[in-house]
């Protein structure tokens, strides 16, 4: 894939990108949907692929604190978690961002819907009281969130293919336009 570096995002184009996500993450959350089905990560993954360090940090972050001044605010020790979470995916959208392919990005979502999966549930498990604190606990909460985890995968990726799909296709339309103008 022909990388999209940040100088061919304008100030503008930015603040447009930015407030877009925002909003897809805050919509996406206050309205009615599968549980865990949601584009927190997908924003944090693109933000991680294509924006500078401190807007990709920002973005999720936005998106979900918003968000949660509408459906509610919960333990701030599983908020840590949760927002996290979106942290690493960003780290993982960084990472991803070296040698953006198909196969990587594929790779990195997946990656990060685990890494959600695994720290929230295991939040869920050490601050909470479902879960006796025991090994025996800690595996009832991995297999008691198999549910979540599916619609975590299905979401992450249908949300990542749709941003980073959309940025790439914008990208491959900018580079045939500008191709068939120097001719």
């Amino acid at each position: 894939m022909k990388a999209i570096n940040n100088e061919q995002l304008t100030m503008n184009n930015l603040t447009a990108i930015a407030v877009l996500l925002i909003l897809l993450g805050v919509s996406a959350r206050i309205f009615p949907h599968p549980a865990n089905f949601a584009p927190i990560a997908a924003i944090a993954l693109f933000g991680g692929l294509y924006l500078s360090k401190r807007w990709a940090l920002i973005l999720p972050l936005s998106a979900m604190f918003v968000s949660d001044i509408f459906v509610g605010f919960y333990s701030w020790k599983m908020m840590v978690a949760v927002y996290a979470s979106f942290l690493l995916i960003v780290g993982i959208g960084m990472m991803v961002k070296r040698k953006k392919e198909f196969a990587t990005i594929l790779g990195g979502t997946l990656l990060g819907s685990m890494l959600f999966f695994l720290i929230t549930n295991g939040a869920v498990w050490a601050f909470g009281t479902m879960y006796t604190h025991s090994f025996a606990g800690l595996m009832q909460s991995y297999l008691m969130g198999i549910p979540f985890l599916k619609n975590t995968l299905l979401g992450d990726l249908f949300f990542t293919g749709i941003l980073v799909g959309s940025m790439e296709a914008i990208a491959l339309y900018k580079t045939k336009l500008f191709a068939k103008q120097s001719v």
